[in-house]
C-alpha cells in the first residue's frame, strides 16, 4: 500500500508542480490559456503535430483521456496525434512500457482499459509482472506481450518519450502540445474540456 500511495502522490503532485518559469501561468478570463514552448521543438514535416503527455497513474489524465479520444476522432488529416507516456521516476517506467507494448502487439484498443483498471477497479498494475498478468487477462498471448514489453523497440520509444518530456520542459500531466510551439493543460485552460477546446483552437491557429 505504501508503494501505491507514493506512486499516486507523485502523479497527483505532478499536476500542480508547474515550477518552470516558462510554464508558470494561471488561467483567467483575460489571460492566455496556453504557454509558449521555449525553445520551440521540431515536429513532423508537413503536419500539425499534437502530443498528449500523460501517465496511466495520473487521476487527472484518467478524467481527460475520454475527452481527448473523442476530440482525436475529429482531427483532420493534416494533424498528426501522438500519445507520450511520461515517467517522472523509475517506478513509473513499467506503465510507460505498457503503452508501447500494447501498440507493439496491436492492442492499442486497450488504452482506455488501462485507466479503468487502475482508477476504477483500483488494481495495482505497476510492476512488470503485474502488467504481464493483466495483459494476459485481457486475452493477449503472454509470451508475445512479455517479449514486446522487454524489447529494444519498446525501450527505445520510452527513451524518446523521456527526451520529449525534457525538451518540452514538462513538469505535470496531463498536458497537450501543439506544433512544437504551444502547450496547454487544465492548469492553463481552466478545466478538462477547456484543455481540449484550447488545443483545438491552437491547431486552427497554427493552420491559419
Amino acid at each position: 500500500m505504501q508503494h501505491w500511495q507514493k506512486f499516486l502522490s507523485v502523479a497527483v503532485l505532478s499536476f500542480f508542480a508547474w515550477g518552470n518559469p516558462v510554464l508558470a501561468q494561471t488561467s483567467s478570463a483575460s489571460s492566455p490559456k496556453f504557454v509558449n514552448v521555449n525553445p520551440p521543438q521540431p515536429t513532423e514535416p508537413g503536419k500539425i503535430e499534437v502530443l498528449e503527455f500523460f501517465s496511466y497513474g495520473c487521476p487527472h489524465c484518467a478524467v481527460l483521456e475520454p475527452m481527448v479520444q473523442t476530440w482525436r476522432k475529429t482531427l483532420p488529416s493534416d494533424v498528426a496525434f501522438y500519445g507520450v507516456p511520461v515517467a517522472f521516476n523509475a517506478g513509473m517506467k513499467p506503465l510507460q512500457y505498457l503503452y508501447y507494448a500494447l501498440d507493439a502487439v496491436g492492442r492499442s484498443d486497450l488504452h482506455a482499459q488501462v485507466f479503468k483498471t487502475i482508477h476504477d477497479d483500483k488494481k495495482r498494475i505497476f510492476t512488470e509482472s503485474a502488467i504481464i498478468d493483466w495483459a494476459a487477462s485481457q486475452g493477449i498471448d503472454r509470451a508475445k506481450f512479455e517479449s514486446a514489453f522487454k524489447s529494444f523497440g519498446v525501450k527505445s520509444k520510452a527513451t524518446r518519450a523521456d527526451q520529449l518530456a525534457q525538451a518540452y520542459g514538462l513538469q505535470g500531466t496531463p498536458s497537450i502540445a501543439v506544433a512544437g510551439r504551444f502547450m496547454t493543460s487544465p492548469t492553463e485552460a481552466g478545466g478538462y474540456q477547456q484543455t481540449v477546446d484550447e488545443a483545438n483552437r491552437l491547431v486552427s491557429q497554427v493552420r491559419n
